[in-house]
């Protein structure tokens, strides 16, 4: 795991359309998105200036155009377009971990939700 600073996004909700059965393409459901991005926060704790550090709200909108965009089979394509995105978009964001949850889905007993957790570095981008 990447040590040091990180931005945390916990508990992000959108509704899409993702999944391998046709129902879920068809009818949606409710996506739990949570973002940590390791990246060197002292410049921005010293100057106190957002130009220092990454904008939550442009990593939440990824995450959001992801999930809201075109449908996926797999939550592990989510997490990837999510990952990827976020570490092409913010070049000052060594690694991110990025988990997605969907709390319905067809399993015949009480859950809080099923879902992927992936770890991508700036390496990754690579291959």
């Amino acid at each position: 795991m990447e040590g040091g600073d990180k931005l945390i996004l916990k508990g992000l909700s959108f509704y899409g359309f993702h999944g391998a059965l046709k129902e879920e393409n068809t009818l949606g459901q409710k996506f739990f998105v949570d973002i940590d991005a390791w990246m060197d926060l002292k410049p921005a704790g010293k100057s106190d200036n957002l130009s220092d550090s990454s904008d939550y709200v442009e990593i939440y909108r990824i995450a959001k155009d992801v999930i809201e965009g075109p449908a996926q089979n797999l939550l592990e394509s989510v997490a990837q377009k999510i990952a990827i995105s976020t570490l092409k978009l913010h070049k000052e964001i060594s690694a991110v971990r990025v988990k997605v949850g969907k709390p319905h889905v067809a399993i015949p007993g009480p859950l809080d939700y099923l879902g992927v957790e992936i770890l991508r570095r700036r390496s990754d981008l690579t291959d």
